[in-house]
């Protein structure tokens, strides 16, 4: 379970946030909402005005690893935010090729990143898959 610190700073965080017609907004409520709603994982936010704000997703089992998804809300342009999803590259598979690999780009190790700079349901879908895959892989 999240602490509530945790969420009312992730809720304090979208509520100052302007929906634009890119509807990152939504994006990022549907991913957060979905991993906080999955059995065993605990929410952490990172905020960094002006840099990302980094919701990180942790399963109750994880030993070695302190998250398993790191969602960071790029935040170089406030009225252009997009967001940059991130998995350690031995937690999930990428069967569309819609991930960049990037090596020793997660703390340190390879990870897949899924960028994102407009609201599609199907790339949602499909990052939500991919949770589920690295979440039973953390646990």
């Amino acid at each position: 379970m999240t602490d509530s610190t945790i969420l009312d700073a992730v809720n304090a965080f979208t509520t100052s946030w302007t929906e634009t017609d890119t509807r990152m907004k939504e994006a990022f409520l549907s991913l957060k909402d979905y991993l906080d709603a999955k059995e065993g994982v605990t929410l952490d936010f990172h905020s960094r005005p002006g840099v990302s704000y980094s919701l990180r997703a942790c399963h109750a089992a994880q030993t070695e690893r302190d998250l398993f998804v790191m969602v960071d809300v790029i935040d170089d342009d406030p009225d252009e935010r997009w967001l940059s999803v991130c998995f350690y590259g031995d937690m999930i598979t990428d069967p569309d090729e819609e991930g960049d690999l990037i090596p020793d780009g997660l703390k340190g190790s390879d990870g897949y990143c899924f960028d994102m700079d407009e609201f599609d349901a199907d790339k949602v879908a499909y990052l939500k898959a991919r949770f589920d895959e690295a979440c039973a892989n953390a646990s």
